[in-house]
């Protein structure tokens, strides 16, 4: 259902010795994120995406996480416009930190995350454009310090969200789910790929396990998610769709 670590092209790690002249303009748009029809989305994020766009959980092999749907054809997102604007309400965390990203060796779970550069990004230059990453003397530049900053704050509510999403798996209150809808010509689409909580099976948990979760917030989140998925009908709109785009079981 995703690209999501696709929009990075050429990641690199950031070393003072290999940048020490390289600047970065601000944000220029988000073209590199035209071909993603969805991206992941922290658990903090909820409430802010919630007016703005359908929440869904997407499986990564035997994972969950929650993600913030953008558009429902394959490799098309629906809220950059053709210049790269953005159009699409609250912008996700996942997109606000390009062209930085924290990263690690896919066979080391348990290494150092080190901050990383997507190269390719048109903001970066060597030409003095913007702000330099390190100061005449070497030092870490105020750019970089909020990016590393923003780099692990990012991390720290990942790993939250992956608790939250892995409770909800423990509770059983997760069905797949695909979004059913009709282009202009009549014709009939469909995109699956995700899951959404199952509002009877949410209010048969345990007792305890409710509690926990109203005190720790996160019943809030499902139901942010339930009331998000109304959005799926702006989508619809956004690409013109005959009729009313619908969200049902599997």
């Amino acid at each position: 259902m995703t690209r999501q670590m696709l929009i990075y092209e050429r990641v690199t790690p950031i070393a003072s010795d290999a940048h020490a002249d390289m600047c970065i303009e601000p944000p220029m748009g988000y073209s590199f994120a035209r071909k993603v029809n969805s991206v992941p989305l922290l658990g903090v994020e909820f409430v802010s995406a919630a007016p703005d766009h359908p929440i869904v959980f997407a499986r990564n092999s035997e994972a969950i996480f929650p993600a913030a749907l953008l558009g429902l054809r394959a490799e098309l997102n629906d809220h950059v416009d053709f210049d790269g604007t953005w159009q699409g309400g609250y912008l996700p965390a996942f997109l606000r930190r390009h062209p930085f990203v924290f990263s690690r060796p896919d066979d080391d779970t348990e290494g150092t995350y080190t901050l990383c550069i997507d190269e390719t990004s048109p903001r970066l230059n060597r030409e003095g454009r913007g702000e330099r990453f390190y100061d005449a003397d070497g030092t870490q530049g105020e750019t970089l310090t909020k990016a590393l900053a923003f780099a692990v704050e990012f991390q720290n509510q990942f790993r939250q969200t992956q608790d939250f999403c892995r409770r909800l798996q423990s509770l059983n209150v997760l069905e797949e789910a695909q979004a059913r809808y009709r282009d202009a010509t009549g014709t009939e689409g469909r995109m699956g790929g995700f899951s959404v909580i199952n509002r009877e099976k949410l209010k048969r948990i345990p007792t305890d396990r409710m509690l926990h979760m109203f005190r720790s917030d996160e019943l809030a989140l499902c139901y942010a998610h339930l009331h998000s998925l109304q959005n799926i009908l702006k989508l619809g709109r956004a690409a013109k769709y005959d009729g009313d785009v619908t969200v049902t079981p599997v």
